[in-house]
């Protein structure tokens, strides 16, 4: 399992861009987003740097937790 802290995650809409980002580079990723702790949890055989990379990517800022 892999966390990420997600500070510019306010809402609904960033917690689904950040799912479709994070399914399209591992398609059975399962991906739990909590906006109000602005937490991303990830359970994916991929690196958390290629994970980062893809919350990157879809313009926001995780922090590894």
């Amino acid at each position: 399992m892999t966390s990420f802290h997600v500070q510019d995650m306010t809402c609904n809409h960033c917690a689904g861009a950040i799912t479709r980002a994070l399914k399209e580079v591992d398609a059975a990723a399962v991906v739990q987003v909590d906006v109000a702790d602005k937490r991303v949890n990830i359970d994916s055989k991929l690196p958390a740097a290629s994970l980062a990379a893809a919350i990157e990517e879809a313009g926001y800022t995780p922090i590894t937790v």
